[in-house]
């Protein structure tokens, strides 16, 4: 089943001398379940198609059926619910608040869903426990490695249990074995029937999915599958 179609999706900006194409004529369909890498250098419009495909923002024109329905002219607060129960948002920069600790970052996005506090912290607690950080649930950002803020990061992102997982540059603040680790941890979410998309400019990275979708200036240049990664499935 499709999760997600777009369809002739175009993003423009107007500029005093001319309208800039960022996203030009994209067509694409994510099946539920697929691990998806979306690879392009800086400047290629692969964010700007992550961000419409989060529904962070909106295309020009072109239509996007997001679980065969679309999210055109969908008001803010569905758009919201989207982004809060729908998917799930892993970012470069991880986005924790330094005041709280894991746990606490964990459970935001539960709060903001009016979820009750204990059901909320124990959701939390096991997302936690998932990626490897029982020894960590009570440490703030600036107490933890970059690797350990990306794990709380994406807990965060699965509290909610999103269908589809968004990942933008997960491993580009971490070191080489850091980042193994996070890449070992989106393979056992898509295991376990996540639909993901991997934002990197990183060649060696996309190939790790199991389809690569390659863009540039906007368009597509190639979308084709990837042989079967030998990455064990582990999260430690």
């Amino acid at each position: 089943m499709e999760v997600i179609k777009l369809s002739n999706i175009t993003k423009t900006y107007n500029t005093d001398e001319s309208t800039v194409f960022a996203l030009n004529d994209i067509n694409l369909s994510i099946k539920k379940g697929e691990f998806v890498s979306i690879v392009g250098q800086s400047g290629s419009g692969k964010s700007t198609l992550m961000n419409i495909i989060g529904c962070l923002d909106t295309q020009s024109t072109g239509e996007y059926l997001l679980n065969n329905e679309s999210v055109i002219d969908l008001p803010h607060n569905k758009l919201s619910l989207i982004r809060s129960v729908t998917i799930g948002f892993i970012f470069q920069g991880f986005n924790l608040i330094p005041g709280l600790n894991a746990l606490e970052n964990v459970e935001l996005p539960l709060i903001y869903r009016g979820m009750k506090k204990k059901e909320r912290q124990k959701i939390a607690y096991n997302s936690l426990i998932r990626v490897g950080l029982s020894n960590r649930i009570y440490h703030y950002p600036a107490q933890m490695s970059g690797g350990q803020q990306q794990r709380v990061a994406i807990a965060r992102a699965i509290a909610g249990n999103p269908s589809i997982i968004l990942a933008d540059e997960p491993t580009g603040n971490l070191d080489s074995s850091s980042g193994d680790d996070i890449l070992k941890i989106l393979k056992e979410l898509n295991h376990l029937g996540k639909t993901i998309i991997l934002i990197t400019h990183d060649n060696n990275i996309a190939q790790l999915a199991s389809r690569t979708i390659r863009i540039s200036d906007g368009k597509i240049t190639s979308d084709k599958l990837n042989c079967k990664s030998n990455l064990i499935y582990s999260l430690n």
